[in-house]
């Protein structure tokens, strides 16, 4: 892994939504140790509105925020990637792209507030319950003693961190 900033790609199918949020997420509280990207298998070709919402109600920056596919990151001079973690919902029977290489992986499933229904209070909780949840597993990743683990202690707390977080009450960090 890197001795500068780790590279950290967040992979979902569309790239509109969560792994926007999460790429806006981790660099904010990464603090430079931390350098995140997204992308997706099948791009959306732009980025949710509700999203962006989601993210400047934060006061995150949305420059960056663009639907693109994975493939940039495959491309000679693309960036060396220290961790991939697809945010796709299994759930929702989405086909979560799988990377090749030797990052490391886990897999930190949010439902796709895309595809929330209703009227649009409704849709905006989605977005607001996909952001808590990405920004509650981000914090705990961003909290890891990662130059003190081994491979397999880092591995399962990296699956961990998908698991716990989805059963922590609102506003309760999991292991509280």
């Amino acid at each position: 892994m890197s001795d500068n900033a780790y590279n950290v790609l967040f992979l979902c199918t569309g790239n509109s939504a969560r792994s926007i949020m999460a790429e806006a997420i981790l660099n904010r509280l990464g603090n430079g140790r931390f350098k995140a990207y997204s992308a997706g298998s099948a791009p959306a070709g732009a980025v949710n509105p509700h999203a962006l919402r989601v993210l400047e109600t934060g006061n995150f920056k949305t420059e960056f925020a663009r639907s693109k596919s994975w493939d940039e990151f495959a491309e000679p001079g693309a960036p060396v990637m220290d961790f991939v973690f697809t945010v796709c919902d299994q759930a929702a029977q989405e086909s979560c792209p799988v990377w090749p290489g030797q990052p490391m992986t886990a897999h930190w499933g949010v439902a796709d507030p895309v595809r929330a229904e209703g009227n649009e209070t409704e849709k905006q909780l989605a977005f607001a319950e996909a952001f808590r949840m990405l920004n509650n597993r981000i914090s705990i990743f961003v909290s890891l003693p990662l130059s003190s683990l081994d491979k397999l202690s880092l591995q399962k707390k990296l699956d961990d961190i998908g698991r716990d977080v989805a059963d922590a009450p609102k506003g309760e960090p999991a292991g509280a």
